[in-house]
């Protein structure tokens, strides 16, 4: 039968519960979301008195940050109520998620109380990460264990892509498809198919991980700044690395996951890592549990003058002290390479503790997962995927294991002690030398029960740009522009934060060139941590410092031209951004034809934060849009004042979602797509409907209605209340006064119909007359300095 989700309810408004409640409603579906009745309001009949804890826990995630939800307005579609007053009303929803306490005995009261009111059919799910899943359904009756699974989000469930799926024996096949498929579309989730053990994958990976690691703190005698320095982006793991992670999810959680496979994995080779060290048994002990209690591996104080201070543990004496700054000739010397793969080879070949460290800690890894198979999973890319998902590792355990040399690494490995799961040994000697392989834009990974490389299931739906390096049809030092399949061109580019210069504009010009001679279309996009952080600022404060305005002028053409090739181009032009996209990333958005943009991109015009304006056709295309926006029965300054206030504020916003309503993307014409992963592919959809469709160029526009002086006078007025109230500098209303004026056409003296040229012209020019001011480059330079602004 066709399965369709339009109604859940959530048992359990703790901060799982009520966060897993808020992700369904973000992507358009009903929650009913429940929880005990208080104590003191067993007899009350006021039902606010009755809601009353699963009313302050959704409140309570609301105000949270990072806020739980892509936007305000999806609070609507969540329904408070309680187990004993509402629990009838889950016979008319399509499933059902218990998020509970983690007790045995009350997810099983809780599943019996289901089952008087369920209608059969209906999905049963537990969000449990300790409890056997087949377990819980004990007892219950065969239609209830058919379609009852784990679902295994993590925490925050908005960020964190990872799902697992644990299906028990009973559970019936169809129903684990659908999941699969739900999770990873409508959800928005890297879904992972996991077997019925302990810790499931991610976690009996990522705390083996973390044990290790604590392990290898007492043998090499490390300290805690120095293994989180070791630990975080430099291999491309987040940057709250080993203990500051351990401190956001709980230091206590970490120990019972930690104990939980301890007792329940007699059979583990490495049981003995699971076992907790004296010294953070004593932290436990203390309640040192991380950001929950204030204070774990880390303290947050005020120091002598009143300002934020961060402390360390000392692991020897359990004494709190300042933080030190980690030194290591192997870290130092690789930290500068940007490609991860290079960077890793060099960091395991240093010789210096650093070196020795990252051997034992890769060597142990690869054992461990080599182990796993087929006790935690049978395929060896539902652990990478979980672990890139659920941990938020830039590269898998396995993929790391073929950039550094499997056969190469099995060798080190024994010779440091460390042993490796015969199918591993097996695999080399049948001649496969790597886990994954990559052909024709397909990635393949090695089968044990087969052996041999098969290609990875559902891969169809997911474009990853590398994967077609052999269909490469242009690059420079910073671009690939790659042949995707049906004729239509992919382009990327890795510089420093994605930001796009001389090079990036010379490739986009250069795809859509080709594309507009034997293609059918172009795609932009890139797998970085985020699309862009806009123009290259460092080129824009080496040009003004040295008043060469001339070359300035000339690079401010160059990209508006290419923002304008993009938007009048032959062929579709579509951009897949994710994660920040900034200043001039967003006006590449702003001109395509089409914004295929991930639920999570950070999307706005930044540029009055380094004291500029929008200098690439941003400026000329919010007036553009304020002007189509413009309605008989209001006011015309509302949409352009609307409009300059996203600008003049610099404002970002939290989510796609956000991003549509700030009118940076366009409702009916640009996506959201909800699993990162699928933006290419839906991309590259996007490319062909448009072209099969008789794609037409657009036609420049020469009708923009600009208000002059009426719309100038009023957005002065509002900067100088600004200026006065002091919400402002006064180069924030210098730089604020340039925006206001492009925006409204300059100083004419009545509404009239102007070009994009002229505006794009007269944006130039105000960008350049900012170039030359003292504080912009003041601004500028902070930037470069440090990342963060400064106002002044």
């Amino acid at each position: 039968m066709k399965r369709t989700i339009r109604k859940v309810a959530v048992l359990g408004s703790g901060v799982m519960g009520s966060r897993i409640a808020c992700h369904f409603a973000g992507v358009g579906i009903e929650v009913l979301l429940m929880d005990m009745v208080p104590k003191d309001a067993q007899e009350s009949q006021d039902k606010a008195a009755r809601n009353k804890l699963v009313n302050d826990a959704l409140q309570a995630a609301l105000k949270s940050n990072p806020s739980p939800v892509y936007s305000k307005e999806v609070v609507k579609r969540i329904r408070t109520g309680n187990f004993t007053d509402n629990m009838k009303e889950i016979s008319g929803v399509d499933w059902i998620i218990e998020v509970v306490v983690e007790r045995l005995d009350i997810k099983q009261q809780i599943f019996e109380q289901v089952e008087q009111y369920r209608k059969p059919g209906t999905l049963v799910s537990s969000n449990t990460s300790g409890i056997p899943i087949h377990m819980m359904a004990a007892g219950r009756s065969e239609d209830f264990q058919q379609y009852f699974c784990g679902t295994h989000f993590f925490n925050p469930p908005r960020y964190l892509r990872l799902l697992e799926i644990i299906p028990t024996p009973q559970t019936k096949p169809e129903v684990v498809d659908f999941l699969m498929q739900f999770g990873s579309l409508q959800l928005g989730k890297t879904t992972v198919l996991c077997k019925d053990t302990p810790a499931f994958i991610a976690n009996r990976i990522g705390v083996y991980g973390i044990m290790a690691i604590f392990g290898l703190v007492d043998k090499l005698g490390l300290t805690i700044d120095e293994v989180d320095a070791l630990t975080g982006p430099v291999i491309g793991r987040p940057k709250s690395a080993t203990f500051r992670t351990a401190d956001v999810v709980g230091i206590d959680t970490l120990v019972k996951v930690a104990k939980g496979v301890a007792d329940n994995c007699p059979a583990d080779e490495q049981r003995a890592v699971f076992t907790i060290p004296a010294w953070l048994e004593k932290m436990v002990a203390n309640n040192w549990l991380g950001d929950k209690t204030g204070q774990g591996f880390f303290k947050k104080t005020k120091g002598a003058g009143g300002e934020k201070e961060i402390l360390t543990l000392n692991l020897s004496t359990l004494e709190y002290g300042p933080r030190q700054k980690p030194k290591f000739a192997g870290l130092e010397a690789a930290k500068p390479v940007e490609d991860l793969a290079t960077r890793l080879k060099m960091l395991v070949q240093a010789t210096d503790k650093s070196g020795e460290f990252y051997r034992h800690f890769h060597y142990g890894l690869f054992s461990y997962i080599s182990h796993r198979i087929p006790e935690i999973s049978d395929e060896l890319y539902r652990i990478d995927d979980a672990m890139m998902a659920g941990f938020g590792w830039e590269i898998g355990a396995f993929e790391s294991w073929d950039v550094l040399g499997v056969g190469k690494t099995v060798s080190k490995m024994k010779e440091a002690g460390y042993s490796v799961a015969p199918w591993v040994e097996e695999m080399l000697a049948a001649g496969h030398t790597n886990f994954y392989k990559v052909e024709n834009g397909k990635r393949f990974y090695y089968d044990i029960a087969t052996k041999a490389c098969q290609p990875i299931p559902g891969g169809e739906a997911f474009i990853v740009m590398k994967n077609f390096e052999g269909q490469t049809v242009w690059k420079n030092a910073a671009c690939r522009a790659y042949h995707l399949g049906d004729d239509v061109i992919g382009l990327e580019w890795s510089t420093k934060m994605n930001s796009i210069g001389g090079e990036v504009l010379e490739a986009i010009q250069k795809s859509i060139g080709l594309a507009e001679e034997k293609y059918r279309g172009l795609v932009i996009a890139n797998e970085g941590a985020n699309f862009s952080a806009g123009a290259n600022v460092g080129m824009i404060f080496m040009l003004a410092i040295e008043q060469e305005y001339d070359e300035l002028d000339m690079a401010i053409r160059q990209f508006q031209q290419t923002m304008m090739r993009a938007r009048y181009s032959s062929v579709p032009v579509v951009v897949a951004p994710h994660g920040l996209t900034l200043g001039g990333g967003c006006e590449l958005n702003l001109h395509a034809d089409k914004i295929c943009a991930a639920a999570e991109t950070y999307i706005g015009l930044v540029e009055l934060g380094v004291g500029l304006i929008p200098g690439g056709g941003g400026s000329k295309e919010f007036a553009l849009r304020a002007a189509d926006e413009m309605h008989e029965d209001e006011p015309e300054t509302i949409t352009l004042k609307n409009r300059f206030l996203s600008v003049a504020t610099a404002k970002v916003a939290t989510s796609a979602q956000e991003g549509m309503e700030m009118g940076i993307l366009r409702k009916g014409r640009d996506e959201i797509v909800l699993n990162q992963g699928r933006r290419i592919s839906e991309a590259k959809r996007s490319v062909l409907e448009l072209y099969d469709s008789g794609y037409i160029t657009p036609i420049p526009r020469t009708d923009i209605k600009v208000l002059g002086r009426s719309g100038l006078g009023t957005l002065l007025t509002g900067i100088n209340g600004m200026l006065r109230a002091n919400y402002a500098t006064e180069h924030d209303a210098l730089v604020a006064r340039k925006l206001a004026y492009v925006m409204c056409g300059g100083d004419l003296s009545e509404p009239t119909l102007v070009s994009e040229q002229y505006l794009l012209d007269l944006e130039r020019e105000a960008f350049l007359s900012l170039c030359g001011e003292r504080k912009t480059l003041e601004r500028i330079q902070a930037v470069l300095k440090s990342g963060k602004p400064i106002r002044n």
